[in-house]
């Protein structure tokens, strides 16, 4: 029998102490660099870190007791807060009674039936916590439970305790699986994809067009940029995945006039809103920067005029029904946007948290500004069903993909209302690597591995079935913070970090469960430095990687196409690199030194580069897709059939790349330094490229024939 409490007797005051008490919290010690080194967290990383986790280390004797709390935690629960299970798998949850209990246990199923569940009897093992023995006995869960969300109880001799039991999804069915067959789709970033009718920024009316016109090309899906909230008023973040919330959608993208009550308007008001309507849409036929806050501050303006006109009853009982099927989610965000709009980030107001008398009394004083931020997301809500169903119409697969972003800003939405399982003492980033060669730090609050664990995971899940509602598809950016993610001290360089590690297996296993629900494809962006296992562990459970022509190397060089993950969905490049065009022109390099990003001088950067560009295309004049004669656009032709001769089940094309564009989206590194997230779609010329121009424009036209005729083969 082991005393729990002395556990950590004997250990020498230090690094070890600090090493035990990581592993108890699952922060690690070490990490590998991107040249494959192993390098050593700072003792001072390690007790910021694990102080943000619950478990103060500043002095020897703090670390010491902070472990035996550590290691006494799980003895002191009956039950964990939340189990997960696999369908088909048995599994069993580790329960903690005193001898001698009289146990009963059963299963609260979501259907509302019950299943009953024997009491093994003999424990495990047993140990002292705070002086009273507590035995740990294996509770065994039957492999037939049905996917859901369940409640595991149980009742020894009146002492009462309940679990969340979510059951999972073995593997997720997907394209490639059931005689489904490939195909390729349009990848695009939506603020950017502007029509005659835009307000100066893409909208959800353009998602539709955009798919319908994709979806004639041949194109299965179309996978944009997240579409997740921002700020309630302008001055409004830029970054699509640096958002004020991840779950609700951001009004910016509304079509005003797609709205059915606008058809109701008074003349004057429509009036009015068609002359602001006419002022943003005459930048459409402009390169310049977008301008998120002009436009929104135009929008937001008409929208309020919009949401006074009356609904027909019809129309109101839809309207109540999005809001009480949100339920407690939609009401704390509309609070937020409300107290937002008249309170800046950082305000004293914002110290009282979202159950606080001061929130619950601006809750009544701001109750219709609070009607008016859930009317918002009702309307994004049908403009994204709408646009699904025009990709669908179109003859698509799968459709819309959305992207999900790896955090939030720690001003945000989620932020306050969600400030129980996050942690504001930290920021998510990553660590150096070879095209971040100081690291980056996204300024996001990570989520709390036990806080999120002890609420049942609700607000990980609801923000899923939000984003998959009108989705063939989620991208999940940097899946891998599934399994961990890179913590980095406020305040510190992007290199003083330690990964902090999540379970997997409940991360996993509800995203798999909410997708196959939603009837959803879902892809991992699984770049990046990762131990070898996590990405045969997502093969497994059947979330599709992320292989990028660019990264594909082996030991003796680029891969062959043949090489490549079926499992995945194959692309050129990615939002965090120019276009093909500028790529091979080697813009990333000009551009990362000019805003002194390189850690190698310029020519050296140059020449690496050239050398693993040319190697790339002389593999692909190996296989005879490309001459020697070839010009930028089929250079470009030619690396598209490239990738569409591996046997990844999702090819990625890139609107740049369909149209010509050479300009990067987002260089990672930088804030002002560049533009990032306002380039508007043009094509080689620097001209916009509309929608209206995009079915007839010929480079598209004849990329898609380059994709349909190498699927077709």
């Amino acid at each position: 029998m082991n005393a729990v409490s002395e556990v950590a007797g004997g250990t020498s005051a230090g690094r070890a102490v600090l090493e035990q008490l990581a592993q108890a919290k699952r922060v690690a010690t070490t990490f590998t660099g991107w040249n494959g080194g192993r390098q050593d967290v700072s003792d001072t990383t390690l007790r910021t870190i694990l102080a943000a986790r619950g478990a103060p280390a500043d002095t020897p004797a703090q670390a010491e007791e902070s472990l035996r709390e550590a290691l006494a935690a799980p003895w002191r629960r009956v039950l964990p807060p939340t189990a997960v299970a696999r369908e088909g798998h048995s599994v069993s949850v580790a329960v903690h009674l005193t001898p001698g209990s009289t146990v009963r246990a059963w299963i609260d199923l979501e259907d509302g039936g019950t299943a009953q569940l024997s009491w093994p009897g003999e424990p495990e093992e047993s140990a002292v916590v705070d002086g009273t023995e507590i035995q740990r006995t294996q509770l065994a869960l039957p492999a037939e439970l049905p996917l859901g969300w369940h409640r595991l109880h149980v009742d020894a001799g009146g002492l009462q305790a309940d679990s969340v039991l979510v059951v999972t999804p073995d593997r997720l069915p997907g394209p490639g699986h059931g005689g489904q067959e490939r195909s390729w789709g349009i990848m695009a970033q939506l603020y950017s994809v502007r029509s005659e009718r835009s307000w100066a920024v893409g909208d959800l009316a353009d998602l539709a067009d955009l798919s319908a016109i994709s979806g004639e090309a041949g194109a299965g899906f179309v996978l944009i940029n997240p579409l997740h909230a921002a700020e309630p008023v302008p001055h409004v973040e830029d970054s699509p995945y640096l958002p004020a919330t991840r779950r609700f959608f951001n009004p910016l993208y509304i079509r005003v006039e797609a709205i059915p009550e606008y058809s109701y308007l008074p003349s004057a008001t429509r009036a009015g809103i068609e002359a602001r309507a006419a002022g943003q849409q005459a930048l459409n036929h402009d390169a310049r920067l977008l301008d998120r806050d002009t436009a929104f501050a135009a929008k937001l303006q008409s929208l309020r005029e919009v949401y006074q006109v009356p609904r027909s009853p019809s129309r109101e009982q839809q309207f109540q029904a999005f809001v009480s099927g949100e339920g407690a989610g939609l009401e704390s965000f509309a609070l937020w946007c409300a107290l937002a709009a008249q309170a800046p980030a950082g305000a004293p107001e914002w110290e009282a948290g979202l159950h606080s008398d001061y929130a619950r009394a601006k809750a009544v004083e701001l109750s219709a500004e609070i009607r008016f931020y859930q009317w918002l997301q009702w309307i994004c809500d049908e403009q994204l069903e709408y646009a699904q169903r025009a990709a669908r119409r179109a003859g698509m697969g799968i459709g819309t993909v959305h992207d999900l972003a790896v955090g939030v800003h720690p001003g945000g939405a989620d932020a306050w209302t969600l400030r129980d399982v996050l942690v504001p003492e930290v920021s998510v980033g990553a660590p150096p690597d070879m095209f971040n060669q100081v690291g980056q730090d996204w300024s996001q609050p990570p989520w709390d591995p036990d806080r999120l664990a002890e609420s049942g995971y609700g607000a990980y899940r609801d923000m899923l079935r939000t984003v998959l509602r009108h989705a063939g598809g989620v991208r999940v950016d940097h899946i891998l913070g599934l399994f961990r993610l890179w913590w980095i001290p406020r305040g510190e360089a992007p290199g003083h970090g330690a990964y902090v590690y999540y379970d997997h297996e409940a991360l996993v296993g509800i995203l798999a469960l909410e997708a196959q629900r939603a009837g959803a494809v879902v892809i991992g962006e699984d770049l990046g430095v990762f131990e070898p296992w996590v990405q045969e562990y997502l093969a497994e459970r059947g979330v599709l990687g992320t292989s990028i022509l660019w990264f594909e190397h082996t030991a003796d060089g680029p891969r062959q196409p043949a090489d490549y993950r079926a499992g995945a969905l194959a692309t050129i490049g990615t939002h965090d690199l120019p276009p093909a065009a500028g790529y091979l022109a080697g813009e990333h390099v000009r551009l990362r030194d000019s805003l002194g990003l390189l850690n190698r001088p310029l020519e050296e950067e140059r020449a690496l580069d050239r050398e693993a560009t040319s190697a790339i295309l002389d593999l692909v004049k190996e296989h005879g897709l490309l001459s020697e004669e070839a010009g930028e656009q089929e250079t470009v032709e030619a690396l598209h059939r490239f990738i569409a001769e591996t046997p990844s089940v999702l090819i990625g094309v890139g609107l740049v790349d369909a149209v010509g564009e050479s300009r990067i989206q987002n260089q990672p590194g930088t804030s002002n330094e560049y533009p990032n997230w306002r380039i508007p779609l043009a094509g080689p010329d620097g001209a916009p490229v509309l929608l209206e121009d995009l079915a007839g424009n010929q480079r598209f036209r004849s990329l898609a024939e380059v994709m349909n005729e190498s699927l077709r083969s």
